[in-house]
C-alpha cells in the first residue's frame, strides 16, 4: 500500500472513529441481545431475493457498458459480466484502492486503452447519479406520502433558518467564497499531480460522452440505468422486509411492533440517498459513512414513529444487513470468477492504481 493511501485511510479511520463514538454515545441503553435477535430472525427468502436483485444489477451494468463500447469495440454484455463482478469484488475488498479495477479489467480483456475505459467509467457514474436523482424526484415529490411531507417540512425549516441567519453568516459566506476563488486560481496555475488528476477527470468526462454515438444509444443507456437502480431499490426493500413485524421499544419508551413490511419505494429512496451521501467516507470492505448514514436515517423521526418504530438495535441490524447484501454479497462470485480468469486480486488493485497514476503523470506534463 502506497504512502498516500495509508494517509488517506488513516484520515478516514479517524473521522469514522469520531462518528462511531458520537453515534454510540447516544445509545447508552443499546440492547445487544435484541440486536442479535433481530438479525437472527430475518427471512432468508427475502435476503436471497435481495441478493438476486443485486446480481441482476451487475448484468444491467454489463449491458450498459456494452452500449458504451458499441461505436468503438462492439462486444456482448456476457463478455463484460465477469469484469463487472470481479471489479465490484475488488471494490468491496480494497475500498477506493479497487475503484478502477473494472475499467482496467475491461481494457485488458478487450484490448482497449485504460484511458478510454476510464472515460466510460466516469460517464457511467454520471448516469448513476442522474438515475437516482430522477427516481427520488419522481417518486418522492409526485407519489410520496407522509415521509415526503416530513422531508419537505424539514427542508423548509432549513431554508428558513438559513434565511433568518443570513445577516449573521454573511461574513463567513464571503470568506468561504474568497477561499474558493483563491483555490480556483491556484489550481489553474498548479502543476504536478493535483492539476494532472483534475485534468484527467475532466478529459475523461468529455471523452466518455463521445462513446454515446446516437440518440437511440442515449435512450437505451438511460432506460438501463433507471431499471438497474430500481433493482437496487428492490434489494433494499427485500432486505428491510426480511425483518417482518418485530416487537421494539419506541423512542417514547413504550412497546410497539415495528411493521418493516410497510416500507415502500419512497421510504427506500430516502434511505438510498443517505447511503450514497455517506459513501464518500469509506474504508476497504465498504465500511464507513454509508452504514452510519443508513443507521442514522432509520432511527430518525422519519422511521422511529408509526408504523415502523425503528429502534437503535433494529436500525443497526438493518444497516449491517443492507451492507452485506448490497456491497459484500458479490465477493464470493468475484473470487470464483477471478480464479477462473486467473486474476490475482492483490495484483489487480496495484495494477489499476498504477495505470491511473501513469495517466495523471502524463497529463501533468
Amino acid at each position: 500500500m502506497k504512502k498516500k493511501q495509508i494517509v488517506s485511510f488513516a484520515v478516514i479511520a479517524v473521522i469514522l472513529v469520531i462518528l462511531v463514538y458520537l453515534q454510540f454515545r447516544s445509545w447508552r441503553t443499546f440492547d445487544w441481545a435484541k440486536f442479535r435477535q433481530y438479525t437472527g430472525g430475518v427471512s432468508l427468502g427475502h435476503i436471497a431475493l435481495g441478493i438476486g436483485f443485486i446480481y441482476l444489477g451487475y448484468v444491467m451494468r454489463a449491458i450498459r457498458w456494452s452500449i458504451f463500447l458499441r461505436p468503438t469495440a462492439p462486444t456482448s454484455f456476457r463478455k463484460l459480466l465477469a469484469p463487472q463482478v470481479i471489479g465490484f469484488s475488488a471494490l468491496g475488498l480494497f475500498g477506493r484502492a479497487g475503484e478502477f479495477a473494472r475499467p482496467y479489467l475491461i481494457a485488458r480483456k478487450r484490448g482497449l486503452t485504460f484511458t478510454s475505459q476510464l472515460a466510460v467509467w466516469t460517464v457511467e457514474r454520471f448516469f448513476d447519479l442522474g438515475s437516482v436523482f430522477v427516481l427520488i424526484f419522481t417518486f418522492l415529490f409526485f407519489f410520496g406520502g407522509e415521509k415526503v411531507r416530513l422531508l419537505k417540512l424539514d427542508m423548509g425549516h432549513g431554508l428558513a433558518s438559513v434565511a433568518a441567519n443570513s445577516t449573521h453568516k454573511l461574513p463567513l459566506l464571503l470568506a468561504a467564497l474568497a477561499v474558493l476563488a483563491v483555490l480556483y486560481f491556484m489550481l489553474r496555475k498548479a502543476g504536478g499531480k493535483v492539476a494532472g488528476a483534475v485534468r484527467t477527470k475532466l478529459v475523461a468526462f468529455k471523452d466518455g460522452f463521445n462513446t454515446i454515438h446516437d440518440f437511440k444509444s442515449l435512450v437505451q443507456i438511460i432506460v438501463v440505468s433507471v431499471v438497474m437502480w430500481l433493482m437496487i431499490a428492490g434489494a433494499y426493500i427485500s432486505v428491510l422486509h426480511a425483518y417482518g413485524s418485530v416487537p421494539v421499544t419506541g423512542a417514547d419508551g413504550a412497546s410497539h411492533v415495528a411493521q418493516m413490511r410497510s416500507l415502500g419505494l419512497e421510504d427506500v429512496l430516502i434511505i438510498m440517498a443517505c447511503s450514497m451521501a455517506g459513501s464518500v467516507i469509506q474504508l476497504p470492505g465498504g465500511v464507513g459513512g454509508s452504514q452510519l448514514a443508513v443507521i442514522s436515517i432509520l432511527q430518525s423521526h422519519f422511521f422511529n414513529g408509526a408504523p415502523t418504530y425503528v429502534s437503535p438495535e433494529l436500525a443497526v441490524s438493518c444497516g449491517i444487513m443492507l451492507w452485506l447484501v448490497t456491497f459484500m454479497s458479490v465477493i464470493p462470485a468475484g473470487i470464483l470468477l477471478a480464479r477462473y480468469e486467473k486474476i490475482s486480486f492483490l495484483r489487480l488493485g496495484e495494477d489499476s492504481a498504477q495505470e491511473e497514476e501513469k495517466m495523471e503523470a502524463r497529463d501533468a506534463k
